[in-house]
């Protein structure tokens, strides 16, 4: 039985509306694919750069730490190396102090001409000569000649040597000299310096380490304490 033309157009439309649902559906799973694969890339980009963000403040946080650890260790350094300056500012302002004491020993002529006795003689021990040249202020020639005897006396007891002391008025020992005398000998290519500015040089290179343990206690670091 042949179809009609009105059969025919039903069939068609019922087709193309069988078609279009196919390819609605079609569409739709396309869709719905397309925005499943859209949220997994998009969670992945999200975790990927958040990751990348945390490795990043991490990095962050340990350049902050580091710079702290280092700007504390340059303060603690800074803070000893001043410590120690005023440590050794006090030292030197100790030893300054007993320089401009030492001419107030010179204002007592019994204790300066045993002081002096005993300074001639310690270079005497020095020289072991038997010619030397002595200089001294010029205002203490005259108890620099009263100390010589028990100078001499002193070392001719321990040495059994005689010595010959010539005071050289020609060349005096400066104004700045507290006190205290110059031994040469050998026409001065031996010298011993007595004065009381050297002898305090001398003493104080000895006592330091010793005035620094009285006043900023021992020092842990010191190995050896000869």
């Amino acid at each position: 039985m042949a179809m009609s033309d009105q059969d025919v157009q039903k069939q068609i439309k019922h087709m193309m509306a069988f078609i279009e649902q196919e390819a609605n559906e079609k569409a739709e799973e396309i869709d719905a694919k397309a925005e499943e694969e859209f949220n997994i890339e998009k969670g992945r980009l999200v975790q990927q750069q958040r990751v990348k963000i945390m490795e990043y403040y991490e990095r962050k946080e340990k350049q902050v730490e580091l710079q702290k650890k280092i700007q504390s260790s340059n303060l603690l350094n800074q803070a000893r190396l001043r410590i120690l300056k005023m440590r050794e500012d006090l030292l030197r302002d100790l030893m300054e102090d007993a320089r401009k004491r030492l001419g107030q020993i010179t204002t007592d002529r019994n204790q300066y001409k045993k002081l002096l006795e005993g300074l001639i003689a310690q270079g005497l021990f020095q020289l072991i000569e038997a010619s030397v040249v002595l200089r001294c202020r010029q205002n203490d020639v005259d108890l620099v000649k009263e100390s010589l005897p028990s100078a001499v006396r002193q070392y001719k007891e321990a040495t059994g040597n005689d010595v010959s002391i010539t005071i050289d008025t020609d060349n005096f020992l400066g104004n700045d000299v507290s006190g205290g005398v110059e031994l040469l000998a050998q026409s001065g290519k031996i010298r011993v310096e007595n004065m009381l500015e050297s002898r305090l040089a001398l003493m104080s290179q000895q006592m330091i380490p010793e005035l620094r343990t009285i006043l900023y206690g021992a020092n842990p670091n010191r190995k050896f304490m000869d």
